[in-house]
């Protein structure tokens, strides 16, 4: 009996000690309502539909002003998140993406092999309606949804990755 208090108490002690490992923590993600992000086009479903939309490569940009903020620290993975498009864009000389077309999208926690943490916040569009016609399709604020030793791009947004951008008031 006198043996096993000693061993109990070094099996707790070993417990609590292995309990302290690497604490989970991602970079966090703070956008205000009203900011002014630029998005990347990375990829367009159902592209056989013809329309200018699908002229528009991999990479345009797509600014974008935020309807709703986003806080990581309050909002979880899948938060959905509402903006209007800045600026239009036009595919072979015609607009095929007006001013004021809404965006849906979300906040979403992917798995990054090179961040620190092994994960990361990313805010990706999902959606896109344009008079009235919707698009699905797939833009994030990097130019690259896949892990590169790259820095993002500085023009994040407010707080995001603890870059600062504009302000839209319009």
């Amino acid at each position: 009996m006198k043996r096993i208090v000693p061993a109990a108490l070094s099996l707790l002690a070993a417990l609590t000690i292995a309990t302290y490992g690497q604490a989970f923590k991602v970079g966090p993600v703070r956008v205000s309502a009203g900011t002014v992000l630029t998005f990347y086009l990375h990829a367009r479903l159902n592209t056989a539909s013809g329309d200018g939309v699908d002229g528009l490569p991999k990479g345009t940009l797509l600014r974008v002003k935020m309807l709703d903020s986003i806080d990581s620290a309050v909002n979880g993975d899948g938060t959905e998140f509402h903006g209007t498009v800045v600026s239009g864009l036009a595919s072979s000389g015609e607009i095929v993406i007006h001013p004021d077309s809404e965006v849906r999208g979300i906040l979403a926690l992917l798995r990054s092999r090179s961040h620190p943490d092994g994960f990361r916040y990313e805010l990706l569009i999902t959606s896109l309606t344009d008079h009235g016609k919707s698009y699905v399709l797939t833009a994030s604020l990097r130019p690259s949804l896949t892990d590169s030793p790259v820095a993002p791009p500085s023009n994040h947004g407010a707080g995001v990755s603890g870059k600062s951008s504009e302000s839209g008031t319009h």
